[in-house]
């Protein structure tokens, strides 16, 4: 399970446009999102790297994962 910080999230569509991108790197992976604290937590076996750079290709940057 990752944790990201990810900036610029503030409404439905973003966390539309968050999942999918994670969805496009694994189809099966769980995403929860928290807009107030802007965490989006991901459990999923794909690389960390890879759902990160597919947050920021969608372009909402990722200030900090584990």
């Amino acid at each position: 399970m990752y944790q990201l910080q990810v900036e610029n999230m503030s409404c439905g569509h973003c966390v539309g446009s968050v999942t999918k991108a994670v969805h496009n790197i694994d189809p099966q992976a769980q995403v929860q999102i928290d807009l107030a604290s802007k965490r989006v937590t991901v459990e999923s076996p794909a690389e960390l790297g890879a759902i990160s750079a597919a947050i920021v290709d969608a372009g909402y940057p990722v200030t900090s994962a584990q």
